[in-house]
């Protein structure tokens, strides 16, 4: 619901509140509806406010506790902070605010740092300790809301986004040769704490940090997801327990929020299913939904699944339709609000429609997530059904490039050992107990799920003002949904929980229908001047500088662009346009 900034002088300094502001003014866009800043000695703080809950004045940030020595900047929503907010009463504390922001310095008043553990929600959000000079970043188990902030020598700083930190200035954006590995091998994730910069990083999902004046740091995790699977449950059993820890996230999420909640409904098994719950939660929100134009290959709208979804439930239903020239012209400013460079071609279309329904709306439920925890993606049962190594199983049909095509993509300097292989061996051996499908869906859904698609929904809805709620990220719905064994999840061709779950309250044909999402087709079939404006990028005076893609492999995509996919149909061509236009764009 906003977006936050800060810096921590480790010398005998001030805070930096000109650099500060320079931040603000880059984060503009995630909060419209105010702008605070506060400083206390070598600390900064910057917030812009999105004012979704108690939208008095008492809900302006950043919000100080004189009292105590405390000060905050906060991003996120908070679901449980009523019940919080009562308990925190019996202790004796008293409240100006009806919001969640207070909750949570109140919060840590009483508990410390251990009072993120109590916290149910999403949240990037950072404590000053007036007392002993320390600072606190916090951030959300799922990893919903971004934190970055700055590695090595000199003050550190954070904010919401990438693009706000280097509006700070000194920024080391030298590449992480090991993060651009990741990034063109895992389409667009590079899992904390990494970036593509080296002087850049990321605060894990269900992590917090410390930071004394001296410059210390203190990383301690908080939260693990769990694969272990329950085989004790009859099979039977699954969808409605699953349907009620589902329910309880809609409902809570339409729930706490003092404007109108919508939802984003792609015509896809996901976001229908949201709508069925929302309806019996007692609440018939506005829906929206974009469309593109068709190529040979593949349809640019949905309408025809979400339409009969919003008539069912009676919903007020708004399309959108995008020619494709508005796409092109578009495209620059779509990638200029990037947190990072992102690959997914549906993070335009997440862009332009979010500027349609930030008119209607300022709050809406979206369904990311569903495909990793539920195992919804055509990939997932042809991992199940491979042997090897563990490594040898998911690379196949995951990795968007070999390790080899890589080094020839990239000029000698970026070379360098698989560092994504790994990644991914460290990762599904840390992820759990339990079954290798289970723990690729534990492994997706804790760490490669947060750079994509989460970041790019949080991305693109929060360049508008718009604030994206997911239920099916929701804690205690992600921790039931590990302990189903992976046969259920994969049944019915992915996601059988949720097509049990689904019968009777969307049509089948949504239910049975292929895989869906907001495509545009133009950013994968990349042909006529889309080909074109790529080409300029890729073989601009800026990226020959540069010097990150060796020219003959460049000359080779741009060549026969239809002849080079990856392994999850995304265009190859794409994948180097945009990576180097949001360079550019960030005016690097």
């Amino acid at each position: 619901m906003c977006g936050i900034c800060g810096w921590l002088e480790t010398g005998t300094r001030d805070g930096n509140l000109t650099a500060v502001r320079r931040m603000m003014s880059r984060l503009e866009r995630r909060g419209p509806d105010h702008e605070g800043s506060f400083s206390d000695g070598p600390l900064a703080f910057g917030h812009r406010r999105l004012a979704i809950l108690d939208l008095s004045f008492h809900g302006h940030q950043p919000m100080v506790d004189r009292e105590r020595g405390l000060a905050i900047v906060f991003n996120g929503t908070i679901y449980n902070h009523p019940q919080l907010r009562e308990e925190l009463q019996s202790l004796g504390h008293r409240f100006a605010s009806t919001g969640d922001t207070e909750v949570i310095l109140t919060a840590f008043r009483e508990w410390g740092p251990d009072c993120v553990a109590r916290l149910d929600g999403m949240f990037a959000f950072a404590i000053w300790d007036m007392r002993d000079h320390s600072l606190f970043l916090f951030r959300d188990r799922q990893g919903i809301k971004p934190l970055y902030h700055t590695v090595g020598d000199g003050p550190l700083r954070f904010a919401s986004s990438i693009p706000a930190l280097l509006a700070a200035g000194n920024v080391d954006t030298d590449f992480d040769p090991s993060a651009l590995h990741h990034q063109f091998t895992l389409h667009a994730v590079v899992p904390a704490p990494r970036t593509i910069f080296r002087g850049v990083n990321k605060l894990p999902p269900g992590h917090w940090m410390r930071v004394d004046r001296n410059g210390n740091r203190q990383l301690q995790r908080y939260w693990a997801i769990d694969t272990a699977e329950d085989h004790d449950v009859p099979a039977d059993e699954w969808p409605e327990l699953i349907h009620e820890r589902l329910l309880d996230a809609v409902r809570k999420r339409l729930a706490i929020s003092d404007v109108p909640v919508g939802v984003l409904l792609s015509g896809g098994l996901d976001s229908s299913l949201i709508v069925a719950l929302a309806h019996e939660a007692g609440v018939t929100p506005k829906t929206f939904t974009i469309g593109f134009e068709d190529q040979p290959e593949e349809k640019g709208s949905e309408f025809e699944f979400a339409d009969p979804v919003a008539e069912r439930y009676r919903t007020e239903h708004f399309r959108f339709h995008v020619p494709n020239e508005q796409v092109l012209t578009r495209l620059p400013e779509a990638v200029r609000e990037m947190n990072e460079p992102m690959f997914g071609q549906d993070a335009v279309a997440f862009y332009l429609l979010s500027e349609q329904v930030a008119r209607e709306v300022k709050v809406v439920l979206s369904g990311q997530g569903a495909d990793e925890v539920f195992g919804g993606y055509f990939w997932y049962p042809k991992m199940a059904e491979t042997d090897g190594s563990d490594l040898e199983r998911f690379a196949p049909y995951y990795f968007d490039r070999s390790h080899e095509e890589l080094m020839a993509m990239v000029t000698q300097r970026f070379r360098g050992p698989d560092a994504t292989s790994e990644l991914v061996k460290k990762g599904l051996a840390g992820a759990g107990h339990g079954s290798f499908a289970n723990r690729v869906l534990g492994f997706d859904a804790s760490t490669l799920i947060v750079d994509d698609p989460v970041k790019r929904v949080d991305n693109m809805t929060m360049a508008w003002g718009l604030e994206a709620r997911v239920p099916f990220l929701d804690t205690s719905l992600v921790e039931a949904a590990m302990r189903v064994p992976a046969e259920h999840k994969l049944a019915q061709g992915g996601k059988g929980i949720l097509k049990s779950i689904a019968r009777g309250r969307i049509p089948d044909a949504v239910i049975d229908r292929p895989k869906g999402y907001f495509p545009v087709p133009a950013l994968k079939f990349v042909r006529g001047p889309f080909l074109e404006f790529m080409r300029e990028i890729l073989t601009s005076d800026t990226a020959r500088a540069r010097g990150l893609f060796e020219p003959a492999y460049v000359e080779k995509l741009l060549a026969e662009p239809d002849r080079h996919f990856t392994r999850l149909q995304g265009a190859k061509i794409w994948h180097l346009a945009v990576f180097e236009l949001w360079l550019q764009e960030q005016g690097l």
